[in-house]
């Protein structure tokens, strides 16, 4: 395994973190429990998750993943071998089911309060915030149109405040944004110099061969600031392992479990994924491992966020660790790219 540590920190995390959005839904809390034994037992040490999960949200689901995580740290004891990391769910009618007050103090302690809860710890490693309050851009959404209705206002230094009061609680580490724009990254970063509050140290969006909108702003932000990516969907719902095109997908997958996950299933995208399929064969490796490789190597990834609904998929997924792409395929990987640029926003 390979090593870095969160930006701002003196905390070790593995460059491959364990995901955990089907554990609950797709996959038993037993195959949860594997996953973390085998990913523990190569390396992994940085497991990410949410309240939100399992995906897709459910009143009925919410929030297993973390009970299953949490029944593993009781089983095992294993706690402290782990950099966990976590979310509290943003508003909108998708999250209804958990509370409607966004990131208010009150949200904000009760969700951290709930998660630790759950996970049966005493702190977390690394507390995130799930997606903006705001209405802007997120979630395959390729272009920001400015909504007048929108009715948020600014609370930036409001959140940093309460986030600052449960990390001097020592209920919390650090702190993350996810599926944030150049924009509130900024502004937060703004208000935590300003003001001497915490910085948010990474921030979790989608990244693969599929979507490489990060490399624009977000990219030089990113690198300049030392806020590294947490780069999740690097296998485009699993679009990249090439098995949709193969038709050797199981009754088990995302895409067959829920057709309106189409973020990665466009035309372009699945003409852009038999290129980049061709592209590996030719340099005799798996797509799967040349699409992770690629997101692992990039300068700006703190760490590449893989799920597995099988033991086959996670050994694979884990693998491409050791993999290493030449100048010749990189390049390769950019004529494609700009023959068919970010097919999937």
């Amino acid at each position: 395994m390979k090593y870095t540590n969160l930006p701002h920190t003196d905390i070790k995390v593995s460059k491959i973190c364990l995901g955990t959005m089907t554990w609950g839904n797709q996959n038993t809390e037993s195959e949860g429990h594997e996953q973390m034994d085998y990913a523990l037992a190569q390396g992994v040490n940085f497991f990410d998750t949410a309240e939100l999960y399992p995906v897709p949200a459910t009143a009925k689901t919410y929030a297993e993943t973390e009970r299953i995580i949490g029944n593993w740290f009781h089983k095992t004891g294993n706690r402290d071998k782990v950099v966990l990391a976590t979310k509290i769910a943003g508003p909108g009618d998708y999250t209804a089911h958990i509370r409607t007050n966004g990131f208010s103090r009150d949200a904000l302690r009760d969700a951290v309060h709930n998660s630790l809860k759950r996970l049966k710890t005493d702190y977390i490693d690394l507390y995130q915030l799930h997606w903006p309050e705001r209405q802007t851009n997120t979630f395959g959404v390729r272009d920001y149109k400015h909504n007048q209705s929108d009715k948020w206002q600014d609370n930036f230094n409001e959140i940093l405040h309460t986030l600052n009061e449960i990390i001097k609680d020592g209920k919390i580490r650090h702190i993350g944004i996810s599926n944030e724009k150049a924009w509130g990254a900024m502004r937060y970063l703004e208000e935590s110099k300003r003001n001497n509050l915490p910085r948010m140290v990474t921030i979790q969006n989608a990244y693969s061969l599929l979507n490489r909108v990060f490399e624009g702003d977000m990219a030089e932000l990113s690198i300049r600031e030392n806020m590294g990516l947490l780069a999740y969907s690097p296998m485009a719902f699993g679009v990249l392992s090439g098995k949709y095109i193969k038709g050797n997908a199981s009754d088990n997958s995302r895409l067959k479990l829920f057709p309106r996950f189409s973020r990665y299933s466009s035309e372009q995208s699945t003409k852009a994924t038999k290129k980049y399929m061709e592209l590996a064969a030719k340099n005799n490796m798996s797509l799967a491992q040349m699409a992770l490789a690629f997101v692992t190597q990039q300068p700006f990834v703190a760490s590449n966020i893989i799920g597995a609904t099988n033991m086959n998929q996670l050994k694979e997924n884990i693998d491409s660790i050791h993999v290493n792409l030449n100048k010749s395929v990189l390049e390769s990987i950019n004529e494609i790219h700009k023959l068919i640029p970010n097919p999937a926003p």
